[in-house]
């Protein structure tokens, strides 16, 4: 029973630095992109002076709710569960945006690597840190104490 017990945390560590190494990884790619708009936001005046003229504003809205996610996996590195949460929610929030503003359908393959693989790549590191968080709580009692 303990060897069990032992390998479950075995198992439960090996995800935890995985979702740890990959969502760090996104952070940082992230934080540069945010550093890199408002240096040029400072310096120019503009964010993105190559960005296209007259877009829907809807675009702006999977960026944003990335950028969330991404908070949430720095987050995750202290709190699993609220992290975790914080980045699969914003994903999923995300989803039906693009499902509608980007179908799957009309730029296939293309879109198979952006913005789907993009979301992807950020919402499985959020999967993974709930998946820590829910295993290292420990054996519950299904008894309830009156």
């Amino acid at each position: 029973m303990a060897d069990r017990a032992e390998s479950s945390r075995g198992v439960t560590t090996w995800i935890r630095w995985i979702a740890r190494i990959w969502g760090g990884l996104v952070l940082l790619v992230a934080l540069l992109i945010f550093a890199g708009n408002v240096s040029s936001w400072v310096t120019n005046g503009e964010p993105d002076p190559y960005a296209a003229e007259d877009y829907p504003p809807i675009e702006n809205l999977p960026p944003l709710l990335m950028f969330v996610a991404a908070l949430g996996l720095g987050i995750a590195w202290r709190w699993e569960g609220l992290g975790g949460a914080i980045a699969v929610v914003s994903q999923l929030a995300t989803l039906p945006v693009l499902l509608i503003h980007w179908p799957i359908g009309e730029g296939f393959p293309r879109y198979l690597i952006a913005p789907y693989g993009l979301w992807l790549v950020i919402a499985i590191p959020g999967l993974l840190f709930l998946v820590c968080w829910w295993r290292s709580r420990g054996p519950r009692s299904s008894r309830i104490d009156a």
